[in-house]
């Protein structure tokens, strides 16, 4: 089953955000190379693809594991909770209509 991982940032924290991307992204790519994500990405603080220094407010992830366990405990292991880009972060259950 699908799950979306949604997540927010702290505040001001890119600075971390871009620290530890490269883990963060590589978590990622594991879970693009075993055919399970959905859809990742990061929610721009302004309304523009790039919003420079203004940096991101969170993330939202869609990928399919065997549990909603399974889906809390990647989300826990993630390097931008480990680094504190991170404040919050829900997992829940989703159903993929379209």
């Amino acid at each position: 089953m699908y799950y979306a991982i949604i997540c927010e940032d702290q505040r001001d924290s890119l600075s971390k955000r871009v620290k530890s991307r490269p883990a963060h992204l590589q978590r990622l790519h594991e879970l693009e190379k075993q055919g399970r994500i959905l859809t990742a990405g990061p929610h721009p603080a302004v309304d523009n693809e790039d919003p420079g220094d203004k940096g991101f407010v969170g993330s939202l992830i869609i990928a399919e594991f065997n549990s909603i366990e399974q889906a809390e405990q990647w989300a826990k292991d993630d390097p931008y909770v480990d680094t504190g880009v991170y404040k919050k972060v829900t997992v829940k259950p989703f159903k993929r209509v379209f």
